[in-house]
């Protein structure tokens, strides 16, 4: 048996690993979509007002084109009469493509700087806009002013900008804006290391000449007035496709272009306008009169002053990139004259390579992220109404069934079952290995109030159970020993040696108090009754695991069978305190082999089979709980599973009549929702509230917590009030939200893995200590 035990543990071990890659790979996704919407690594700092005296003054008197060859600094101006439409904070699906358009129909391309997370997450709008014949530069990855960061911060920002140009449309750029610039003459002595840095990485930065302050919204008119250079110069223009409504922008885009093609302006890219300036052929942009263009063959004319190759962020070619025109590389007069490149793209390179398939991973990571996390949080308002829905419930429910069920006058006078049940009744207890506890349960049972008969099932003990049993010398009590079978098979036993109608099964580790089974039986007055769940209560509550259990057990269990009772769907009679018509028992097949929760298989087949199951909570019994995390775990684990498997084979229910389609339609998806999907879903709240309490608003979020744990606090605090217990163990409380909830889910999830994977689960013995005695000794 031991080596069976140790090979299903072995086959469970992957199942572990699979919830818990589950549970990491919905911490990545939530930490990839987080630094993607700038909640993680976020730095909002922007520096203003800097002194300049350390940048060279011919710099800050220069054009907006900042390039370094051999590590001299260089700037350039746009020709006379030349526009370079620029376009920051992009893309979006929304204003990018309009703009586009307006570009298309006005038969010109722009300068797009783009945001790498924004590209990762719209990387259709990127393909769309290189395909059309404009040109993109870096933005940055998250939008953060540079003169705040270090080296390591500045090459990553550049290369996931890159990695995502290349998986959003197969390219790489050598053309960079930092965010937060404006004209050559804003740079300061902070933000100028930052642009030596970059331009000795090969990358031209672009300033602007006129600034159309569109993200001010001052209407169209104002944004082609801001936008129209001074005395037929040419100029860098600024405007946005993103970062709020942008439809003023796509207004006077149009009037914009109209107005300047009138005034004899052509249009071009950054590239197209560098080319003009290094004596490209004639064509490098679309001009108001011809509106055509030109391709130039790679290394004819120096388009690229001193701009590199396409350098990456650690100075090599980003993606294994073909060189830039000019570059004095590969892409050399001698190479084939069928080597093309568009001028107005030659900021651009294809991307190869590592960076090629790098960038393809990021944006599937990231279109991955970008459906399941709104899928995550619709689960999570799911989850939380469905949470709070139940402690609901439950707060109606049992103080109603609580005032029904201990009504002493009123309307109908007290409450009665019907005539006082005084026959004998046959308990069985099945023991497997119990020394430790089989003469405490014996010895509670012999003190019973009620008339019994006992029933040992000795399922194959090699512990001296059945000869510790037969020398009490006990009255009323019989001794059958079987071969190893399981507790189905010992409890079938028992029924059928039962000598009387009413049969009461409880486990071999469980207290009765000497009332238990005169109370557990009264309902059986009504002879629509099939069976009782009694009140079973954790005896050793005096641990840190054995409190968890208690409040569990108090406010989950038996505030939960109140509810069901009150709905008549109760799933499940405890099998530490539960009792049957013996009739009932053998119209349904007996306990059955089919389930590991067997006291859930029959009590659903007790419904199927018309027979009423009512909660009696005066009933109780003291049952020893796991005292430590593995057999905890590998008892929550089997009856998880177990209830899995009941579920299932009783799903026809769902489509019966009568009773069974009652709980079919009632008690079934009521398990399903609270015991099975809302604990399954109910990471969801801790792993969004310790991810906000990190990246988001601390406060806000611990103050959330606080108000949930305050509400469950109620629901405990009434539960304890009903069952008249001491509230001390709820100081507990939180702490087994933080802990003991959590090993639960895990365990749920296992659960689910495994019901979902096809695995089989075998009984599992639990060790006893045999600590739990008499009800009186029990605080």
């Amino acid at each position: 048996m031991e080596r069976a035990a140790g090979k299903a543990a072995a086959l469970q071990k992957p199942r572990v690993i699979l919830a818990l890659l589950l549970l990491l790979g919905l911490t990545s996704v939530m930490l990839l979509d987080g630094y993607l919407r700038s909640e993680i690594g976020n730095d909002a700092r922007v520096r203003d007002g800097a002194a300049y005296d350390k940048v060279p003054q011919k710099i800050l008197d220069g054009g907006p084109l900042l390039t370094f060859t051999g590590g001299t600094a260089k700037t350039q101006s746009v020709p006379k009469k030349t526009i370079v439409l620029t376009f920051d904070d992009g893309p979006t699906p929304t204003w990018t493509p309009q703009i586009l358009k307006v570009l298309d129909d006005n038969d010109i391309e722009a300068t797009f700087f783009m945001v790498g997370s924004m590209v990762s997450r719209y990387p259709g709008v990127v393909k769309d806009l290189v395909d059309q014949g404009n040109e993109v530069g870096i933005h940055t990855f998250t939008h953060v002013d540079l003169s705040y960061q270090g080296t390591g911060r500045l090459q990553r920002e550049l290369k996931q900008t890159q990695l995502a140009l290349a998986g959003a449309a197969g390219i790489t750029t050598t053309l960079f804006r930092a965010p937060y610039s404006s004209e050559i003459n804003a740079v300061d002595n902070y933000s100028w290391p930052v642009y030596k840095e970059i331009g000795n990485l090969g990358y031209t930065s672009v300033f602007v000449d006129t600034d159309s302050d569109d993200w001010k919204k001052p209407g169209v008119s104002k944004i082609v007035q801001w936008a129209t250079p001074k005395d037929n110069e040419g100029a860098v223009v600024l405007m946005h496709d993103a970062g709020g409504d942008r439809s003023e922008t796509v207004k006077a885009l149009d009037t914009y272009i109209k107005k300047m093609k009138a005034k004899g302006y052509s249009f071009t890219t950054v590239s197209g306008a560098m080319a003009k300036l290094n004596g490209a052929p004639n064509g490098a942009g679309r001009t108001g009169a011809t509106g055509s263009g030109q391709a130039v063959e790679a290394g004819v004319g120096q388009t690229r002053a001193g701009a590199g190759a396409g350098v990456g962020a650690l100075g090599e070619q980003p993606g294994g990139a073909q060189s830039a025109p000019g570059s004095g590389s590969t892409n050399s007069s001698s190479s084939n004259s069928s080597n093309k490149v568009n001028v107005e793209q030659s900021g651009q390179q294809k991307a190869t390579g590592s960076t090629l398939y790098e960038g393809k991973a990021l944006i599937y990571a990231v279109a991955v992220a970008e459906w399941v996390l709104p899928l995550l949080s619709w689960l999570l308002l799911v989850v939380g109404i469905s949470v709070m829905g139940r402690f609901g419930m439950m707060l109606i429910l049992a103080r109603r069934h609580y005032r029904q069920r201990n009504r002493k006058r009123g309307k109908g006078g007290k409450f009665s079952w019907g005539p006082t049940v005084t026959r004998p009744v046959t308990v069985i207890v099945p023991a497997y290995n119990e020394k430790e506890c089989i003469a405490n349960t014996l010895h509670s049972l012999a003190q019973s109030t009620h008339p019994i008969e006992i029933i040992v099932v000795d399922d194959g003990s090699t512990d001296g159970t059945k000869e510790i049993a037969e020398s009490l010398g006990l009255p009323n009590v019989r001794v059958i020993r079987q071969e190893n079978a399981g507790k189905p098979a010992a409890l079938n036993n028992g029924v059928r040696n039962a000598s009387y109608d009413i049969v009461v099964m409880m486990d071999g580790d469980t207290v009765f108090e000497p009332d238990a089974v005169h109370q557990l039986v009264q309902p059986f007055a009504d002879p629509g009754i099939g069976a009782v769940a009694g009140n079973a209560k954790v005896g050793n509550r005096n641990t840190v695991i054995g409190a968890w259990q208690h409040i569990e057990y108090v406010m989950g269990f038996n505030l939960d069978r109140r509810m069901y009772d009150l709905l008549r769907c109760m799933p499940t009679i405890p099998g530490a305190i539960g009792a049957f018509r013996r009739d009932a028992v053998l119209e349904v097949g007996g306990m059955s082999e089919d389930t590991l929760a067997e006291d859930t298989d029959i009590t659903i087949a007790m419904h199927r089979a018309g027979w009423r199951v009512v909660y009696q909570e005066h009933a109780r019994a003291w049952t020893e709980a796991p005292s430590s995390l593995k057999q905890l775990w590998s008892q929550r684990y089997r009856w998880s599973y177990g209830t899995m498997q009941a579920l299932w084979k009783h799903r026809k229910s769902l489509t019966d009549k009568g009773p069974s389609g009652r709980f079919g339609r009632i008690g079934m998806p009521l398990v399903v929702i609270f015991q099975i999907i809302t604990p399954v879903l109910a990471p969801l709240i801790d792993v969004f509230t310790v991810y906000s309490m990190i990246f988001v608003d601390f406060w806000a979020s611990l103050l959330a917590w606080l108000a949930v744990l305050v509400v469950q606090l109620v629901c405990a605090a009434y539960a304890f009030r009903l069952d008249r217990e001491k509230y001390r163990y709820l100081a507990m409380l939180p702490l087994q939200q933080l802990a003991y909830r959590q090993m639960m889910y895990l365990v749920l999830i296992h659960s689910s893995v495994t019901a979902l994977t096809g695995g089989r689960l075998r009984w599992q013995k639990l060790k006893r200590t045999g600590e739990v005695g008499t009800p009186a000794g029990v605080s």
